[in-house]
């Protein structure tokens, strides 16, 4: 008999669109409070997803919804980091 599996649903914080899990992009804020993209999903932290899409980024961004998740500041480099790292994967 085949178990069923439910697939991870997560929103991405750009669009607000539900999508499964391994198509988006986690950021996470580490214990330490630094901010990264989380490529391999298992680093320790509070973690919001983004679509693998440079325009929900900057949607995300735009609107703030990082500093929300993590309740904390994000330094424009850190978003730059990240938009890098996005067109380069």
């Amino acid at each position: 008999m085949p178990t069923h599996r439910s697939i991870p649903m997560r929103k991405c914080t750009g669009c607000n669109e539900m999508k499964p899990k391994k198509e988006l992009v986690r950021v996470v804020r580490s214990p330490e409070g630094e901010v990264s993209l989380d490529l391999t999903g298992k680093k320790p932290g509070r973690g919001a997803y983004v679509c693998r899409d440079a325009a929900c980024l900057s949607k995300a961004r735009k609107a703030g919804r990082f500093e929300r998740a993590f309740s904390c500041e994000i330094p424009p480099d850190v978003y730059e980091r990240m938009e890098e790292e996005l067109k380069g994967g």
